[in-house]
């Protein structure tokens, strides 16, 4: 009785269409697709299982895949038999076929003028829930794959063009114009998979492909993030990273599980100055390791930074006052992960509101240490020590133990030096700045014999640059000798630091006797800790003649005052700092 009663609605229904077709067939609609290339691997894998499956655009950007063509009985019997046997969903549907504009299922056939075909059922597993993987479907002729290629959008060629890209075929602009470019990308791509070559796609190799790019993102989770308190929303690979706090100008979310990954969203009020002192600041944190491309435009600036262990990107714009932008930490290794991340991140990445995080927000912890800026490490030299200008040229001599197996050296953790010469007998190595520096104050080396006992101070900075400035500390000469009679030596009595080696040793008139020489001697012993040596300023000058270094060499003058002598030293004195 109910099928008897769907047949009469649906002989009603057709009666009235005016199109001789559909009052002869009908189609079981299976399901629709928002695009053709979900329609087409939607269809392919129905057709697996079943031998007359169709697919249809019905419009508005929707593919529909039905089975059929049936009578209008044939179609009745069919629903009701593949919805009984859960072969096909239960919303599936009975089509007269008006909807139905240009068929993309089969390719290339005309399926809307073909006869009716009897209902058949297929071979099924007992009780199956749901459909069997189907096997891989014969590939297109080139001829089908030029007509399967020209039903693309723009937007699904541009993805090709970007999915090849992606493997490393297509250098070219991503336009969606399959151009002598794209077709050798696409001949390439089909040599190095084993397909043969012909620079047309099929829709089997378009969908491998496709299906390769999107692989990647697979199980990371990439989904909508709204932070109202920064202003920001974005795609983030939520299976990935989770919310840890908010550290202005920081949003920071840290690693989920052993991922490895993570992310910064970056929010603050600020000009174009405050944008470019951003781009400044965050090439001085460990999350962004000195090697690798940066640019800095007008209003915004990209970073990014490389090492063994970490690939980090930052991306960062200026707009209606406020600095909003992103940071993806990610491990080395997994690249084809990373760019895609950092490539949704980019192109979903939508700041909104006037509202950026307050400078007050978050609480302070425990952790705060001075070498942390809104949580974050700032980057750390392998060693920093003590070094003072010789001439007006800016070039600094300092202790050799400061530069060896360094990757760059920096004076004052501003300007780039390279070494000169070591020599290793006295322990000292002269730098020459990157460019001029012109020193307000450099040393003047005593020529005559210092007196013993008398006051002297070294200039450096004891504690490796925390302080900002160098420190003078005072002693006295307590021998114009080393231990074994060293003539090139100066004994010193005084507590200094190891930060301070390499600084220079200075009379009370000003002139430097002596480079500070490290505590711990060549045989491992440590100094005890009020004794120190310094190399004279003898041995130094002779070194530095032979390598066409001229020096300024002084007469001892009269005593200075504690505060000019502070001065002196301190202008003089260079914080160098040696980097891994």
């Amino acid at each position: 009785m109910r099928q008897f009663f769907v047949l009469v609605i649906f002989t009603i229904f057709t009666a009235f269409s005016g199109v001789a077709n559909a009052q002869q067939s009908a189609w079981v609609q299976i399901e629709a697709q928002p695009s053709l290339r979900e329609g087409q691997d939607r269809a392919r894998a129905y057709a697996g299982v079943f031998d007359n499956v169709t697919g249809f655009s019905v419009g508005r950007g929707w593919y529909a895949i039905a089975l059929g063509p049936y009578t209008p009985e044939g179609a009745i019997s069919t629903l009701e038999t593949l919805k009984r046997e859960n072969l096909i969903p239960q919303d599936s549907f009975i089509s007269d076929g008006r909807s139905y504009r240009q068929q993309f299922w089969p390719i290339g056939a005309n399926t809307l003028d073909q006869p009716p075909v009897q209902p058949q059922t297929p071979d099924v597993v007992a009780d199956a829930p749901t459909i069997v993987t189907p096997p891989p479907p014969a590939d297109e002729t080139p001829r089908q794959a030029r007509r399967s290629e020209a039903l693309l959008t723009k937007d699904e060629r541009k993805l090709l063009q970007t999915a090849l890209q992606w493997e490393g075929f297509y250098t070219t602009a991503i336009d969606g114009a399959f151009g002598k470019g794209t077709r050798r990308s696409m001949a390439a791509y089909q040599e190095a998979m084993g397909y043969e070559v012909t620079g047309v796609l099929t829709t089997l190799q378009r969908n491998e492909l496709i299906d390769s790019y999107n692989a990647v993102l697979a199980g990371i989770g990439m989904a909508p993030v709204r932070d109202d308190a920064a202003g920001i929303e974005v795609n983030m690979p939520k299976a990935l990273v989770e919310f840890a706090k908010y550290e202005p100008p920081f949003v920071h979310y840290n690693s989920k599980g052993d991922s490895g990954v993570r992310i910064l969203l970056i929010s603050q009020y600020g000009d174009q100055a405050s944008l470019y002192g951003l781009y400044d600041i965050m090439q001085t944190l460990e999350i962004v390791p000195t090697e690798g491309p940066r640019e800095r435009g007008k209003n915004s600036f990209e970073l990014t930074g490389m090492n063994d262990s970490i690939v980090s990107y930052t991306y960062a714009t200026h707009k209606n006052g406020m600095i909003k932008g992103f940071t993806v930490i990610w491990p080395t290794g997994d690249e084809k992960r990373r760019m895609r991340v950092i490539d949704e991140m980019k192109s979903s990445f939508a700041p909104f509101s006037d509202v950026a995080l307050d400078d007050m927000m978050g609480q302070p912890d425990e952790d705060q240490r001075i070498d942390l800026l809104a949580g974050l490490e700032i980057r750390k030299p392998a060693i920093s020590r003590s070094g003072f200008y010789v001439d007006a040229g800016g070039r600094v001599l300092t202790t050799s133990e400061a530069v060896l197996n360094c990757k760059r050296v920096s004076l004052d953790d501003t300007h780039d030096a390279t070494v000169s010469f070591i020599d290793e007998g006295l322990g000292i190595a002269l730098l020459t700045p990157a460019e001029n520096l012109s020193p307000d104050t450099f040393a003047n080396f005593r020529t005559a014999i210092p007196r013993i006992k008398s006051e002297i101070a070294v200039a450096g900075y004891p504690y490796e640059g925390a302080l900002g400035a160098a420190t003078m500390t005072f002693g006295t000469l307590a021998d114009i000798r080393g231990l074994r009679g060293e003539k090139e030596l100066r004994r010193l009595a005084l507590y200094a630091q190891d930060g301070d080696v390499g600084g220079p040793v200075l009379d009370m008139s000003g002139s430097v006797l002596g480079m500070l020489l490290p505590k711990v001697q060549a045989n491992g012993q440590r100094l005890p800790d009020e004794v120190s040596f310094a190399i004279s300023a003898q041995a130094m000058g002779e070194v530095l003649a032979e390598n066409g270094v001229t020096i300024s060499a002084s007469q001892p003058g009269g005593p200075m005052a504690a505060e000019d002598l502070t001065i002196l030293g301190t202008d003089m004195t260079v914080l160098v700092s040696c980097w891994n």
